[in-house]
């Protein structure tokens, strides 16, 4: 049987030892896992960020891959602990939103908190929840271990803003999720969303302008400079200057609000 995956999504960054710690609890527990890192880098306590990254790649990796996820600026609060499993795989971490996109991508099947002490390490700190409980109840999934076994059914989670689009006949608004390192403006309207307005030109209102564009096909179908919409490589609408930087020329920044309508 081929060893199973386990990836990490954090905001420990590549300074200290918190990585390495994680790690070490995930391979004494499963020795013979593959531990990928998405990336250690997300903005400190950036949870919208993280959702976005792991809802980018979660769908690559095969079958039965557990990923974990700690961005927790809630950490050693009441928010819980929980663990998902999906028609892909499972998803490990706290419940502050940071797993939904991904989550809801693959098929949610089971939702649990986890409470079972079984399947932390024997002291559990208030402070470091990735090493002491994400980790563990990881390297367990990817053992075979039920995820049944990690604590009470829950049906709901919790939810934040950006995981929001509100719908109207010929309308769409949601917000800015993510900006990339080129200047794109990603927003949480998904592909499905926007495939209403078919090759129509669109009115997107962002915090700084006013555009009145086509749906493209890619960067280039516009000339150098000129703003363009396309359905992004993770299925998402984004806003963009062909060779330029569309978040600094509309003055646009994650969390703000998006409108797209039907000219």
């Amino acid at each position: 049987m081929l060893p199973k995956t386990i990836t990490l999504t954090t905001d420990f960054g590549l300074k200290d030892p918190y990585v390495a710690e994680m790690k070490a609890a995930t391979l004494s527990i499963c020795p013979d896992c593959v531990i990928v890192d998405l990336t250690h880098l997300v903005e400190k306590f950036n949870v919208r960020e993280g959702a976005f990254v792991l809802a980018s790649a979660a769908s690559y990796f095969p079958d039965g891959t557990v990923h974990v996820a700690v961005i927790d600026p809630g950490v050693g609060t009441q928010r819980r602990p929980i663990a998902i499993e999906t028609k892909r795989g499972f998803f490990v971490g706290p419940d502050n939103g940071l797993l939904v996109l991904p989550a809801e991508a693959q098929g949610i099947v089971r939702i649990h908190e986890i409470t079972s002490r079984r399947f932390m390490l024997s002291h559990v700190s208030g402070t470091f929840h990735g090493r002491d409980v994400f980790a563990p109840v990881a390297a367990h999934l990817a053992g075979g271990v039920d995820i049944e076994e990690m604590g009470p059914r829950i049906t709901e989670l919790a939810r934040p803003k950006f995981t929001a689009v509100e719908r109207g006949k010929d309308s769409l608004v949601g917000e800015v999720l993510h900006i990339d390192d080129f200047g794109n403006i990603i927003t949480n309207l998904h592909a499905k969303d926007v495939a209403v307005f078919k090759e129509d030109v669109i009115r997107v209102e962002l915090s700084g302008a006013t555009l009145e564009i086509k749906i493209s096909r890619s960067y280039a179908d516009t000339k150098p400079h000129e703003p363009l919409a396309l359905i992004g490589s993770h299925n998402y609408l984004e806003i963009a200057l062909n060779q330029g930087d569309a978040a600094a020329k509309f003055l646009t920044k994650t969390g703000d609000k998006v409108a797209v309508t039907r000219t």
